[in-house]
């Protein structure tokens, strides 16, 4: 194989969920297109990896200061909802079963992985929690322990205040499941068979 197809391919493969084979066909599939399809799709990407960077008040990725959640005033009815990543947003947003405001901590707390509370993003969850009067925390993290200690964790540090509510999905999400693999209908009825903390 060509060297720089070689390299091309590497960097396919390193993509969550392509493996090599995968990533061998994307490669071919691009570079034997006479659209311009791998020229267009080099371009976007460019731009996007310059422009998009974490919202600073939420984490959810935007190219404006302030992600359009964070402005949307539709969206100041009090409740936060505390996610993994990106992913876990889109998630919420394709079901529509969630109408408030996203805090993405970007991990979950791991020893074996070597997570710690430094690595989140969690530094202004207390300051936002207050400016943007959140009555209800809800934590839609992973249904693992690792899930389970983040959020006891994130409880210990913000929980000084007792008029928020700690709620969290109710059972329609399995045991070590993870958001992205639950179908919209049992993501909705989690979100709304949430129960306190």
């Amino acid at each position: 194989m060509n060297p720089k197809i070689e390299k091309l391919v590497k960097q396919f493969a390193r993509l969550p969920r392509v493996g090599n084979r995968a990533a061998t066909r994307i490669v071919l599939s691009l570079l034997m297109d006479k659209t311009g399809r791998a020229t267009a799709l080099a371009e976007c990407l460019l731009d996007t990896a310059l422009t998009i960077h974490p919202c600073r008040n939420c984490g959810i990725l935007t190219d404006a200061d302030i992600c359009e959640f964070c402005r949307d005033p539709s969206r100041e009815n009090g409740t936060l909802c505390i996610v993994r990543d990106m992913s876990d947003v889109w998630t919420f947003e394709k079901s529509s079963a969630f109408h408030g405001r996203y805090h993405i901590i970007g991990g979950v707390l791991s020893g074996v992985a070597g997570i710690t509370p430094m690595d989140l993003n969690i530094e202004n969850l207390s300051e936002r929690i207050s400016n943007e009067k959140i009555s209800e925390v809800i934590f839609a993290l992973p249904n693992t322990i690792e899930g389970k200690t983040t959020s006891n964790y994130i409880m210990s540090v913000v929980g000084e205040n007792e008029n928020i509510t700690f709620s969290e999905l109710a059972s329609g999400v399995p045991l070590g499941g993870e958001l992205d693999y639950i179908d919209d209908g049992t993501l909705t009825l989690a979100l709304r068979g949430r129960k306190k903390l």
